[in-house]
């Protein structure tokens, strides 16, 4: 995640000197500090090091992450606490479908934040992102109290392998839970674009609290439209019980009810083995989902991607 919440870069201090810059990291409370434990993307290093980390290191990450300074240039409201920002950078990077960026905006909170791009176009200056507005969140309380228009922000990025790509050849599974659509709608656009759903099947839940909650929705139609039959899109709404089948706006779009995580696995049970599924959204959403993916959907491990951001 880069922001000292997910603990995936967590390492073993074994000699060296080193700078925590962030002592309040959340994930810093599950690890044993008195034996040198540390997170990478919150500490520096004052000079050599050497660190023990408990995964395959590779390096060969393309494109490689970079800082790109830029300002808010566009926000748009989604619902009553979900809003759509648009960062224009100063020179354009590259990235794949589904990948994030670390922003940290001048005047802002302290530290960074993973967002996940809403658009795909390869190499671009403009990034988009959306954000939830969540009592205590630092940069989501920040971003809801006025305009910030204007706001020079700095992004780091692009990180994340929970992506799509050309060489994905398999029908794709989509449970994502509020925000967490954001890099799912890259991911939907990307196969799009290449005439996946020509061939191959598509099927997106999307998990709300109530239809007005709901948003993303004529885009989704938009997409259904572009890609044919093969790709179908469900809201699931989790608090209350539409009385139609098909969302009343846009009636391409499938209306269901309950936990996203639920509708998907009672959807899928019949098996789905040979799908490739992404996950996206509020931590236990993210375990419900792979439980139930792996459970009734029969889909392996190996063929399940996420970035976990909690």
């Amino acid at each position: 995640c880069a922001t000292g919440t997910c603990g995936s870069c967590r390492a073993r201090l074994m000699s060296g000197d080193i700078e925590v810059r962030w002592e309040q990291a959340p994930a810093l409370a599950k690890l044993k500090r008195d034996k040198g434990d540390i997170l990478m993307c919150q500490t520096h290093a004052k000079g050599d090091c050497v660190v023990r980390v408990p995964a395959e290191v590779r390096n060969n990450v393309e494109p490689k992450p970079e800082r790109v300074a830029g300002t808010i240039t566009v926000m748009r409201p989604l619902t009553h606490d979900v809003t759509e920002f648009e960062i224009r950078l100063e020179k354009p990077i590259s990235f794949e479908a589904g990948q994030f960026a670390v922003v940290t905006a001048e005047g802002g909170p302290v530290g960074g934040r993973a967002y996940s791009m809403v658009n795909y176009e390869g190499t671009t200056d403009r990034l988009l992102f959306v954000v939830k507005r969540k009592p205590g969140g630092g940069f989501s309380e920040w971003l809801f109290t006025a305009a910030r228009t204007g706001t020079k922000v700095e992004v780091f990025g692009a990180l994340g392998r929970a992506i799509f790509t050309e060489a994905d050849q398999k029908d794709v599974v989509i449970v994502a839970g509020g925000s967490g659509i954001a890099g799912m709608m890259a991911i939907i656009d990307r196969a799009t674009g290449l005439g996946h759903f020509n061939t191959y099947r598509g099927r997106v839940f999307f998990g709300v609290r109530t239809l007005s909650d709901g948003f993303y929705v004529e885009e989704f139609a938009k997409l259904i439209e572009r890609a044919g039959s093969n790709l179908e899109v469900t809201l699931v709404v989790s608090n209350e019980t539409p009385d139609v089948a098909n969302h009343p706006d846009f009636p391409s779009v499938k209306l269901g009810t309950g936990f996203v995580h639920e509708a998907a696995a009672n959807a899928l049970s019949g098996g789905a083995e040979s799908s490739l599924a992404f996950i996206a959204g509020p931590p236990p959403m993210v375990d419900g989902a792979i439980r139930s993916l792996l459970m009734a959907a029969k889909i392996p491990v190996s063929s399940i991607r996420y970035d976990k951001f909690g």
